[in-house]
């Protein structure tokens, strides 16, 4: 059962917890969006989120229950998984017979409820409890990573005795058996644990003189993660080489590789890269959730008129459509779902790919061997004899790369590709400096996407709205007037707002988000090729003027794109100058 707007609001009425006032204020608000006036009046701090609960628990019929200092049976708590646990805020607490009590903080979340009862065949009894209840309920899944790996290494000590030179000089038996040590399995094994379990894009296991850092990447921003003993370098390293299948006694040349992790509750590939450093070897590994797939454009961050012009460039059955950004930008996840939506049964889609970052059913991927001579050009050749209909070059490097993508594309092939620019209408100089003829460009490429990723606001937030002096600030990176009209015609803000009107919000610390963010979604900006900066393109335009006519025709840049998501409360517009490189003057 759901809880409307108008339930709610009766029974806040009734309850004497907020103002007549507030309510009504809050009411009006979520009119705009898609925002209940519960989370509303949360946000404004006109109720605690435990009151809310309370009240939504009463409204429901379904108990109340706190579970601070309650110690749960270890077999009762593990019928939930962690993973799903953590990510949906559910946990159970309590068995009896073949009923089993599980707390909630979402009331309408019944989707998980039903999944929880398939999996545990039990009869479940959903109970609503508050955040710091489910804070500490959460806890008793697991010790924190220091602990962990402090009482890892205290207990096999004189496993892990040998110092750095000792294991260097060991050769590719004795370091295989070392990486194979109860103690080091066990380390490594918690590093990939906790890095999935908090949603990390990467790890960094980084050697210094007398200490090894391990860090982890939580929405774009490294923190260190943890501080373990010189000692213990080599054979972590040994043991992640094991695992992708690379060379153990090679500690000279640098070495890429891959592996899977994969239990009931996740699958998570790892790209591994390991590059002799001066301290020895340092490593990253990149974290590839396989149910990635599934991402829907919208979810990626496009809307409005930037949308419409992606769905009618894929809809073209020949021409290139680019994605553009530095590394990591999330261009081969865009990729990706554009190819999701493209792969039917009646057409053979071919990828080249270094690496192949996501397995795609009924998609023919290729991976590129450097060292063997199998580039993303000769791997495109052989590519194009296999009678694709779409076919994806992971990247374009090189002049004989673009020079056969644009082929494939002028030869009867829709062609998806990444390049390395700072934004849309740069993409086009630079295939130009690869010596890609003019009237070759224009002839096929379609629709070039420009992207970077920004930190989503967790949902406790603080709002504010701007002052005189920052809305003139603004003014001085953005057209504010056009900004205010591409709002109003995507109905972000009513057909009277101004700027002092918006709402905007800060990060607000909380157990779960400690930086306020959690999350991230991407800021875009959409060059369609029209007839106009075509003609530019033939006659040299300089990037700056194919940017300016792109927004004369409706572009909205990333910067703009980020102001808008800041206006709708997903992020804040320090997150998105920051991000977009643009300082306020």
């Amino acid at each position: 059962m759901r809880i409307d707007n108008q339930q709610l609001k009766a029974f806040l009425l009734d309850s004497g917890l907020v103002s007549a006032d507030d309510v009504s204020a809050a009411e009006k608000i979520s009119a705009k969006g898609d925002q209940n006036i519960g989370e509303i009046l949360v946000a404004k701090g006109k109720i605690s989120v435990e009151d809310l609960t309370r009240l939504k628990a009463y409204i429901l019929g379904i108990p109340f229950v706190s579970l601070q200092d309650q110690k749960i049976e270890p077999d009762v708590l593990r019928a939930v998984p962690e993973p799903l646990a953590r990510s949906h805020n559910v946990i159970a607490f309590k068995k009896k017979g073949n009923a089993l009590e599980v707390a909630m903080l979402d009331p309408e979340d019944l989707e998980t409820i039903q999944a929880i009862q398939k999996t545990t065949s039990l009869k479940l009894l959903p109970r609503l409890t508050d955040k710091k209840s489910m804070q500490e309920a959460l806890k008793q899944y697991q010790k924190s990573l220091e602990v962990e790996f402090g009482e890892l290494i205290s207990k096999d000590a004189e496993i892990l005795r040998p110092v750095e030179g000792e294991l260097k000089d060991a050769g590719g038996e004795d370091l295989k058996k070392m990486a194979e040590d109860l103690p080091v399995v066990r380390i490594v094994d918690t590093l990939l644990k906790h890095a999935i379990i908090q949603q990390a894009s990467d790890i960094h296991i980084e050697p210094l003189e007398k200490e090894v850092i391990v860090r982890y990447r939580l929405d774009g921003i490294l923190h260190d993660a943890m501080v373990l003993p010189k000692q213990v370098a080599s054979s972590i390293i040994a043991r992640i080489k094991i695992l992708s299948n690379l060379k153990l006694d090679e500690h000279r040349l640098p070495q890429d590789g891959r592996f899977k992790v994969e239990t009931a509750e996740y699958k998570v590939s790892f790209r591994v890269s390991i590059l002799p450093i001066y301290d020895g070897e340092k490593s990253v590994l990149r974290l590839l959730p396989e149910n990635s797939k599934g991402f829907t454009l919208e979810k990626l961050g496009f809307f409005g008129e930037g949308l419409e012009k992606i769905h009618r460039a894929i809809k073209k059955p020949t021409g290139m459509i680019l994605a553009t950004g530095p590394t990591g930008s999330g261009k081969t996840t865009t990729l990706y779902t554009i190819l999701d939506i493209l792969n039917t049964p009646e057409v053979n889609i071919s990828t080249i790919e270094d690496p192949i970052e996501y397995r795609m059913p009924r998609i023919n991927q290729s991976q590129v061997r450097p060292d063997i001579g199998y580039s993303f050009a000769n791997g495109l050749r052989s590519l194009l004899r296999q009678d694709p209909d779409i076919v994806m070059v992971g990247e374009i490097r090189d002049n004989e790369t673009a020079s056969l993508a644009i082929n494939a594309a002028l030869t009867g092939h829709l062609v998806l590709s990444t390049l390395h620019t700072n934004s849309a209408a740069g993409s086009l100089p630079r295939l130009i400096d690869m010596k890609a003829e003019p009237f070759l460009i224009v002839s096929t490429v379609n629709l070039i996407i420009a992207q970077r990723l920004i930190r989503t606001l967790y949902k406790v937030k603080e709002p504010y709205k701007l002052t005189r002096e920052q809305v003139a600030k603004l003014g001085k990176e953005i057209d504010l007037d056009q900004m205010l009209a591409i709002m109003r015609h995507e109905k972000i803000i009513g057909a009277k707002d101004g700027w002092q009107d918006m709402t905007f919000h800060k990060p607000k610390e909380s157990a779960d988000a400690p930086d306020g963010y959690q999350g991230r979604i991407g800021v875009h900006e959409v060059l369609y090729m029209s007839e106009t900066i075509k003609n530019m393109v033939m006659s040299g335009a300089t990037s700056d003027d194919l940017e300016k006519q792109a927004k004369k025709e409706g572009m909205i840049t990333m910067l703009e794109d980020g102001i808008i998501k800041a206006a709708q409360g997903i992020t804040t517009l320090e997150e998105v100058l920051r991000v977009t490189r643009e300082e306020t003057a």
